[in-house]
C-alpha cells in the first residue's frame, strides 16, 4: 500500500501528498524508470512536455514512472531523490518527519541544498 497520493496544490497544480505520517530516512517511493538516451533526448523529446518531467542520469536521461515525476520543487525540501542504478529506478528518501496530509517536495538539482535559478521561475 502506497504511503502517497496526488492532490491539486491550489499553486503548482498537482503534488505528491503524505497519506500517513513518514519518518525521517524512510524510502517514500521507489520510481522505475524509462532512458532515454541524450540523442532520442534532443531529436524527438526536448521541446516537448516531457522536458519539465524527466531527471538526468549520467549522460542520458530517464523518465520516472509511478509517482516520480509528479513531485514539486522546493527550495526548502522535505525530501530528496538519487538514481538507484542497481534497480533502474530513482528513489525518493524522506529528509525530516513528513506529517500525514503535508506536501512532499524535493528540490530539482538534487542536492537540497541547491539554491541556484532553475528552467523556471520558483512560487514561494
Amino acid at each position: 500500500m502506497s504511503s502517497i497520493y496526488i492532490k491539486d496544490t491550489r499553486k503548482y497544480g498537482r503534488g505528491i501528498y503524505a497519506k500517513q505520517d513518514i519518518k525521517k530516512g524512510e524510502l517514500i517511493e521507489a520510481s522505475p524508470i524509462i532512458m532515454i538516451s541524450k540523442k532520442d533526448w534532443e531529436k524527438y523529446l526536448e521541446k516537448t512536455i516531457l522536458y519539465s518531467y524527466c531527471f538526468y542520469w549520467d549522460e542520458n536521461l530517464a523518465l520516472a514512472l509511478g509517482y516520480g515525476s509528479l513531485f514539486n520543487h522546493s527550495y526548502q525540501p522535505n525530501a530528496r531523490f538519487l538514481n538507484n542504478k542497481a534497480n533502474l529506478s530513482i528513489d525518493f528518501y524522506a529528509l525530516r518527519d513528513i506529517k500525514k496530509d503535508e506536501e512532499i517536495t524535493v528540490n530539482y538539482h538534487g542536492d537540497p541544498e541547491d539554491a541556484s535559478p532553475l528552467w523556471f521561475d520558483v512560487i514561494q
